[in-house]
């Protein structure tokens, strides 16, 4: 009898200890963090969260985690360690950020433009003029108390291309900003749309930001001063190097697979369709295969003009494991 007891508490305990080590396969196992430090203008028109949800259905076990603020605010957020890679836009600080050891691997994932919007009055009477003259006029108008200027005033990719527009007209913007005409908003492009209308103000924002609040009745202000080369706005990827002793934690491969996602055929489709049913037009156009197969040379020139480094979308001597990833050149024409 005792044999026979032993041999079922024997079988038992080989049962529970299956069973256990069944249920502990079962369990979720911990979903590894990618953290994205990107801009507020992607953030805030919604796509980065169809992007989050397209993704983790391709990777169960990475868990996407979105830092938006302005393209400075990100860039030194990945300094400082506390982020795996970047989605941001002005070519000059993402190629500073990759000369400085801090990125590897940059991607160029898509494009729009910026507009400068205002009243429908438009008492500075900028409609139809160049970028750099528009701003020139609002100046004129704003010492004489007939318009103002609502900035971003945050280092974001926006607020670098307004200052770059006011260089180009000659002007210092850290005069303009001790003026009584020239605000600083000093946070992400919905806000400024938002102080811009209530104060019947200019500013210069996005072509996405501007139709996600413009559509959905936020703001009134319409656009005065078109899309075109002068303000082309070019959105690129880069990975945090790891091979930098600082980042040497950063989530590498998951970043990379992030990356790969951002240029995939699937992607580039979910851009190109992205708000054309509510807004009637894309708020972000895909670059992968205009660059590629240059179909729209025109438009593909600016983008290299404007965001390529050194010829290419990315240094060779900043790329780093990065498998069968291709890196695009300029097209040398005869």
């Amino acid at each position: 009898m005792n044999k026979y007891i032993g041999i079922v508490l024997v079988a038992v305990i080989v049962v529970a200890a299956g069973v256990g080590a069944w249920a502990l396969f079962l369990q979720p196992q911990d979903k590894v963090i990618l953290t994205v430090s990107t801009t507020t203008s992607l953030y805030e028109t919604g796509l980065l969260e169809v992007l989050d949800a397209e993704f983790e259905a391709l990777y169960p076990n990475i868990n996407v985690t979105f830092i938006s603020q302005g393209t400075g605010l990100a860039i030194q957020t990945a300094k400082n360690g506390d982020a795996d890679m970047i989605l941001v836009h002005d070519a000059a600080r993402e190629a500073a950020f990759l000369e400085e050891g801090y990125g590897v691997n940059r991607k160029i994932v898509a494009y729009n433009f910026f507009v400068i919007v205002g009243p429908e009055d438009d008492p500075a009477g900028i409609e139809g003029l160049s970028p750099v003259d528009a701003l020139l006029a609002i100046k004129e108008a704003g010492e004489a108390g007939e318009a103002i200027w609502v900035s971003r005033g945050d280092d974001s990719g926006t607020h670098a291309m307004e200052k770059r527009l006011w260089i180009a007209g000659g002007e210092d913007t850290t005069e303009l900003r001790e003026t009584d005409w020239y605000l600083e908003r000093g946070s992400g492009m919905t806000a400024t749309l938002a102080l811009a209308n209530e104060e019947f103000a200019y500013t210069i924002c996005d072509m996405g930001s501007y139709l996600n609040n413009y559509v959905s009745g936020n703001i009134e202000l319409v656009i005065l001063v078109e899309a075109g080369q002068p303000t082309l706005n070019v959105y690129s990827a880069i990975a945090c190097d790891p091979q930098n002793e600082a980042l040497s934690h950063v989530k590498f491969d998951e970043a990379m697979k992030f990356i790969e996602f951002l240029v995939s055929d699937d992607v580039q489709d979910i851009l190109k369709d992205f708000g054309v049913d509510e807004f009637g037009q894309a708020l972000f156009n895909p670059a992968v295969e205009l660059l590629t197969d240059n179909t729209d040379p025109t438009t593909a020139g600016w983008i290299r003009d404007a965001a390529f480094i050194d010829g290419t979308e990315c240094p060779e001597n900043k790329r780093y494991n990065a498998g069968d990833m291709t890196f695009l050149n300029a097209i040398v024409l005869p």
